[in-house]
C-alpha cells in the first residue's frame, strides 16, 4: 500500500505490555498491516519501558488526554477497567476503537464482529452504531465466543436439536498474574512448600476446577455468564445457542474445548465441509487431533475428526483448541484490516 495511506493508519496500543497489547502487535507486524507508525500506551507505573515495533526499538508511552491526537485505530487490550475509562477519548478524537477487553460493552453503543463469520452471520450494528457523527466502536470478542459462535454458525445448516460446548480456559486468560501463579504453584507444589491463590483463591496446578474461590474477581460464574451473554448477542436468534460449560485447566495457553451436537436427522458424509471458510481447520481422519501445544502461533480453530456417539446415532462429538492470544488478536486486526478495505472501495 502506498506511504500515505499507512501514515494515515495509524494505530494506538492501549494496554500494550498486557499479553494480549504484545500478541496483537506482533499480529499486526505479522499480517503487515498498513500502519505508518504503532503506539504503545499503558498506565503511569508502566510507562518508559523499552520495547520494539516494526522491528524498531521503542518506548511504552503514558496514556494520557492527547494520546489519541492523528490516530485512527485504537485496540483496547489491556483491562476493561481502562478501556471503559478512556474509549470515550479515543472517539471524541475521531479515532476507531477496537475493544478486546469487554469494557464498552455495557455502554451497548459497540458493534461486536467476528469477520471470519461474516458470510454466515455478519454483524449486528449496535445501539450507537448509527445516527452519530463519532466513529462507531467495535467490540472483537474473546476466544471462547468466536469458538462457540463458529460451532453454532457452521452447524446451524443442519438444524441441530441442541449443541454443547465445554471450554477449558487457560490461565493466560488471566494475563500474567494468571500464567505466574500456575507456575509458582507448581513449583511449590514439587517442593512441599505452601503455595500461593492470589488470582484464583483455589489450587490450579495439577487440578481442574468447575469454580474458584470466593475471594478470586471474576468469578467463574461471572467469566461464563459473559461467555454466554456475548455468544447469545452475535448469534442474535439466527442460529441455536450452545450450551456452556467452563473447567479451568492447569495449563498456561491454548483454550481447548469439547462439543456434543445432536440432530433431528442423519449428516451428510461431506459434514466437515460446514466449516469451510469460517476460520476453522478440520484435521484428516486418521490423524492425532490438535493440543495446547500444537496449536500455539495459529491463528484458526483448529478441530480433530469429527466422532459419531455410539449410542446417539445422529450425535457428533468434536474436539478443538485455538491459540487464546493470538485468535483474539487476529480478529481484532481483520475488523480494522476489513473497515480499511470498506473505505478504499467507498
Amino acid at each position: 500500500m502506498p506511504a500515505g495511506p499507512e501514515l494515515a493508519n495509524r494505530v494506538a496500543i492501549v494496554g500494550a505490555s498486557s499479553l494480549r497489547g504484545k500478541e496483537l502487535k506482533q499480529v499486526l507486524e505479522d499480517r503487515n498491516f498498513p500502519a505508518g507508525e504503532i503506539i504503545l500506551l499503558d498506565e503511569s507505573v508502566l510507562a518508559g519501558t523499552l520495547t520494539e515495533a516494526g522491528g524498531e526499538p521503542t518506548f511504552i508511552r503514558e496514556l494520557a488526554e492527547d494520546s489519541f491526537e492523528g490516530v485512527r485505530f485504537a485496540f483496547f487490550a489491556g483491562t476493561a477497567a481502562d478501556a471503559e475509562r478512556n474509549w470515550p477519548a479515543a472517539q471524541r478524537a475521531g479515532v476507531t476503537v477496537i475493544d478486546l477487553t469487554g469494557g464498552i460493552v455495557a455502554s451497548a453503543k459497540s458493534t461486536m464482529w467476528i469477520p471470519s463469520l461474516g458470510a454466515a452471520l455478519p454483524p449486528r450494528p449496535g445501539s450507537g452504531a448509527n445516527g452519530s457523527a463519532l466513529p462507531t466502536p467495535y467490540y472483537s470478542p474473546p476466544t471462547p465466543v468466536i469458538v462457540a459462535c463458529t460451532l453454532a454458525a457452521a452447524l446451524g445448516k443442519f438444524q441441530p436439536a441442541r449443541i454443547s460446548a465445554v471450554l477449558f480456559p487457560p490461565v493466560s486468560e488471566r494475563d500474567l498474574p494468571g500464567i505466574e501463579e500456575l507456575e509458582t504453584q507448581t513449583t511449590n507444589l514439587l517442593s512441599f512448600r505452601p503455595i500461593e491463590k492470589a488470582i484464583f483463591d483455589e489450587q490450579v496446578a495439577f487440578n481442574l476446577l468447575s469454580g474458584y474461590g470466593g475471594d478470586s474477581k471474576p468469578s467463574m460464574a461471572d467469566v461464563r455468564k459473559g461467555i454466554v451473554r456475548d455468544v447469545a448477542t452475535y448469534l442474535a436468534g439466527r442460529v441455536p445457542v450452545p450450551a456452556i460449560q467452563l473447567l479451568q485447566a492447569p495449563v498456561f495457553y491454548g483454550y481447548a474445548f469439547s462439543a456434543f451436537a445432536e440432530f433431528n436427522s442423519a449428516l451428510p458424509a461431506d459434514e466437515a465441509d460446514a466449516f469451510a471458510g469460517l476460520g476453522v481447520k478440520v484435521d484428516a481422519t486418521g490423524e492425532a487431533g490438535p493440543t495446547n501445544i500444537s496449536i500455539a502461533g495459529e491463528s484458526e480453530i483448529h478441530l480433530g475428526p469429527m466422532d459419531s456417539d455410539p449410542s446417539i446415532p445422529a450425535g457428533r462429538w468434536f474436539w478443538g483448541v485455538a491459540d487464546n492470544l493470538r485468535l483474539a488478536a487476529t480478529n481484532a486486526v481483520r475488523i480494522a484490516e476489513e473497515l480499511i478495505a470498506e473505505s478504499l472501495i467507498a
